[in-house]
């Protein structure tokens, strides 16, 4: 059975390593993204592979117990924000894209909160991100859609900046303080 505290990879690799097209495709997925490497993009891969396979399966069976596994699977993807309609159908089109734009590095990013996708990165590593009232310093944090806009910059970073403009001698609107 395994030793329950071994971590496990939640990821496949590519089937083959050296593919130009894919490895372009995956370049410009981090590119894009903000990701550290291509692991995050195959685990973003199998994260989706594995919500298509569940729904490939539902669309093979038929009874009671269908609907409820098919109501479970469309709820937890409009909980994490990923799919809103309620078709199996949809879940089939879902795309790589789709789960990393649920990211909190790239919910930060697109908030405004940080000027590059790269800062947005490192203000969450770093610690400096809240979601509600917890620290969550994992970049790769899928946000579920109710919390996204609890999503805030600790004070302590806006202190921190803010004391960093008056020294450089910027103008400080009273609005920022």
């Amino acid at each position: 059975m395994g030793d329950p505290k071994k971590q496990r990879r939640r990821y496949s690799r590519p089937k083959h390593p050296w593919k130009a097209e894919r490895i372009s495709e995956e370049g410009e997925l981090c590119k894009k993204y903000g990701l550290k490497n291509k692991k995050e993009v195959w685990r973003a891969k199998s994260t989706i592979g594995r919500f298509r396979q569940q729904a490939r399966l539902l669309l093979g069976l038929s009874g009671e117990e269908l609907e409820k596994e098919k109501r479970e699977l469309l709820d937890k993807l409009n909980k994490l924000g990923i799919l809103e309609t309620r078709s199996l159908d949809d879940v089939l089109a879902l795309t790589v894209e789709d789960l990393l734009e649920r990211r909190l590095q790239t919910l930060v990013y697109r908030k405004g909160m940080a000027n590059t996708i790269r800062q947005a990165r490192q203000l969450v590593v770093h610690g400096h991100v809240l979601v509600g009232d917890s620290i969550v310093n994992v970049p790769g944090y899928v946000v579920p859609k109710d919390k996204e806009e609890n999503i805030k910059i600790s004070e302590r970073i806006k202190v921190v900046n803010l004391e960093k403009r008056r020294e450089e001698g910027r103008e400080v609107s009273k609005e920022a303080g």
